[in-house]
């Protein structure tokens, strides 16, 4: 294919062995090595071209970095109801953390009331990353302006033992320590996360520099 040949052309296998390092989950012979800034260029010229619409159609992909193109087209798509299609038909194939976490959609930003009931149902799902996915664009669009309470129910809710859902929850956690501090740090006093998730999320949030000296002591007090 085409697009294929096109991130053989930009191979770096230096890189490629470092990737296969960083996403254990995924067998080293799938990594071409394009770096993340080279792919992210590409997404942007094939999201004007016929042929990314033949591409994000072939599924599953072989390599790795394919799938890290999939998902940075995906995060380029303008309509809304056509990018919450192609995110949910990706999100069976996603297996690793990096490509997870490289689908951001801008249209989310412009349609949250719409958005946050998805992030309902992503985040129960017990498919790894979809469950990863929807904790994520949970905070990365609902911890600011847009925060309310309850919106901490959604990740405090979910059960895993699967440890990519277990750091996505103590991330949310822990950023909403700092942009949310008084309705989160109820959820610490009260340990209403799992002994894990919890230790976890303190512990990100006192290395976070957005926390204050004050705060980082009181958390270290709360560890279980």
């Amino acid at each position: 294919m085409e697009i294929v040949d096109e991130l053989f052309k930009l191979q770096d296998k230096e890189y490629a062995e470092f990737q296969s390092k960083l996403t254990p989950t995924v067998d080293k012979n799938k990594f071409i090595g394009v770096r993340v800034p080279e792919v992210r260029k590409l997404a942007k010229v094939y999201i004007k071209e016929e042929k990314s619409k033949e591409f994000l159609k072939t599924l599953p992909h072989e390599y790795y970095d394919e799938n890290m193109l999939h998902g940075l087209l995906i995060s380029e798509i303008k309509d809304y109801e056509v990018c919450i299609k192609e995110v949910d038909k990706f999100l069976p194939y996603v297996d690793n953390w990096a490509v997870c976490d490289i689908m951001s959609p801008k249209v989310f930003k412009k349609n949250k009331d719409k958005i946050i009931e998805k992030i309902k149902i992503w985040s129960e799902s017990k498919d790894i990353y979809t469950s990863r996915f929807g904790i994520e664009m949970l905070m990365r669009h609902f911890l600011d302006e847009d925060f309310k309470t309850e919106y901490l129910e959604i990740p405090a809710k979910v059960k895993s033992d699967e440890y990519y859902v277990q750091m996505m929850i103590a991330w949310c956690f822990a950023t909403a320590l700092a942009k949310q501090w008084y309705d989160t740090i109820k959820y610490i006093e009260k340990e209403k996360l799992t002994k894990w998730v919890h230790n976890k999320t303190i512990q990100k949030a006192i290395e976070s520099y957005r926390i204050t000296n004050e705060q980082k002591e009181y958390l270290k007090g709360l560890k279980i």
